[in-house]
């Protein structure tokens, strides 16, 4: 058995759990995604949600729900409005990031064009919003409005960050708890908050989901440096030659001296790169043990994840979410 096949264990168990309800959640974003007009539209939607993707965020809103006691049917619509909302996002992350591959596939502005991943990138949120509407919870609608300016805010944060040596260690995070953590938060919260638990255990699935995006994108950044391709589904180095910030380099770049902060001037501020500087980066990152201090806070963040879930009543969803936070920082450790 691969390491890789072992760490994907308590995503298989989670899957295994809900798969009723994700087949209900599937079948649901089929639909929506439809559009009479435009076939364009469900195109390139299907290339991108039908290439293999884990669902890991709305199988965390349908966990959330389960665990605390959901019996009514509108947890699969917040689920899927979740994912069409992380979809809208990739569609156009990549556009901004002139990205070639993403799960290992080309990407949809690379088949298409950019034009068609933008509009389509923006019918994805609007059908969002028509989902988040459906359940007539007016905190959940909030949860997810809120989590969707949220997300733009964090990108044009990183736009203006991601590519400036004064960026902080504080500041990082900021960029993290909008871009990905807060569709993590989000979607455990709203599974929360259609069950009606109470407040202290929807605070505990916030708490939870906010780590462990915090944890899945410090560990995504550091495959960026260490992982294989067919693992990370991109090419390794991709956020170097795109000038990310990101926060191995950021640990990197406070140790530097000043030859090195002027390597690091060059090749992330200037965007002068050559032939042979990611060798040179990921040989300063490793002299100044930069990798592994971002590692251990991967593993800090994946224990606030699970030490947020003693809250919540014992289940056995409650035990795979606990190993969800392992497996997410299992990659890099």
């Amino acid at each position: 058995m691969t390491l890789q096949e072992n760490v994907r264990k308590p995503l298989d168990r989670l899957s295994e759990a809900l798969s009723d309800e994700m087949g209900a959640v599937n079948a649901l974003i089929r639909d929506r995604m439809a559009s009479r007009h435009a076939p364009r539209i469900p195109e390139v939607t299907a290339h991108l949600i039908e290439a293999g993707g884990k669902r890991l965020r709305p199988m965390l809103t349908l966990a959330a729900a389960r665990m605390v006691g959901y019996g009514g049917p509108y947890h699969i619509h917040l689920a899927a409005t979740v994912e069409f909302i992380h979809t809208a996002t990739l569609l156009h992350d990549d556009v901004v990031d002139e990205s070639s591959q993403r799960r290992g596939r080309p990407t949809a502005n690379l088949l298409w064009d950019n034009k068609s991943s933008v509009l389509v990138g923006d019918y994805l949120f609007a059908r969002s919003f028509q989902l988040m509407v459906e359940p007539g919870n007016m905190r959940t609608l909030e949860i997810l409005a809120n989590a969707s300016a949220t997300i733009a805010e964090g990108e044009v944060l990183q736009l203006t960050a991601a590519q400036d040596l004064a960026t902080t260690e504080d500041i990082y995070i900021q960029v993290v708890r909008g871009k990905t953590a807060a569709l993590f938060s989000a979607a455990t919260e709203v599974g929360g908050v259609i069950a009606g638990a109470p407040a202290d255990q929807v605070q505990a699935l916030f708490d939870y989901g906010d780590a462990l995006g915090i944890a899945f994108q410090i560990v995504d950044d550091l495959l960026d440096y260490g992982g294989a391709t067919e693992t990370i589904g991109k090419n390794v180095g991709d956020d170097f030659r795109e000038r990310k910030l990101t926060l191995p380099v950021i640990k990197a770049v406070a140790k530097a001296d000043e030859l090195e902060r002027a390597f690091w001037s060059r090749t992330i501020e200037k965007g002068d790169q050559r032939d042979g500087d990611l060798e040179q980066a990921l040989a300063l990152l490793a002299r100044h043990g930069a990798m592994d201090a971002a590692r251990a806070d991967a593993l800090a963040w994946a224990a606030k994840a699970k030490d947020a879930l003693r809250v919540l009543p014992e289940h056995p969803i409650r035990d795979m979410l606990t190993d969800l936070a392992d497996f997410v920082v299992s990659r890099v450790t």
